[in-house]
């Protein structure tokens, strides 16, 4: 069975409260970032995290180093304590966002292409019917015209 571990931090990010969910499964860390907008209370945080989670969509999964020892639990306190005041995201962290960053760039990117060439087709479409009825009209005229 394997190991799935995940850390929330919330910090503030000019303009907004950011917070960034950390996933590591198999020795891969995936991160998704989520703007909360107005500071959370604690109750706001762990109902978004109760009602949402699942909907998070978490980055592509980079390679990371997971640690398995025995914690003493006086040394796990002090390294809340440290974390809480320290402000940020790790930079695997930010590595992973901006892999999904760009992936969602390109997946956009490929969709607005898609959408211009339909609509470049529609107008050629639109401009060859015009074509064929305007051309139609004026063989009926020089028919009507030959009798």
């Amino acid at each position: 069975m394997d190991k799935v571990s995940g850390r929330l931090t919330v910090f503030f990010e000019e303009p907004f409260w950011v917070g960034v969910f950390e996933r590591v499964s198999e020795g891969k860390l995936s991160v998704c970032k989520v703007t909360f907008g107005a500071e959370p209370k604690d109750y706001e945080v762990y109902d978004f995290v109760l009602k949402n989670y699942y909907r998070l969509r978490f980055s592509p999964a980079v390679a990371t180093d997971v640690k398995e020892v025995g914690r003493n639990p006086k040394r796990v306190q002090r390294e809340v304590r440290k974390q809480v005041q320290n402000t940020g995201i790790g930079t695997k962290s930010q590595q992973a966002l901006k892999l999904q960053q760009e992936q969602l760039k390109t997946e956009r990117k490929i969709v607005s292409r898609e959408q211009k060439e339909a609509e470049k087709q529609r107008q050629f479409e639109l401009k060859r019917q015009k074509r064929k009825e305007k051309h139609g009209a004026g063989n009926i005229a020089l028919i009507a015209l030959d009798l």
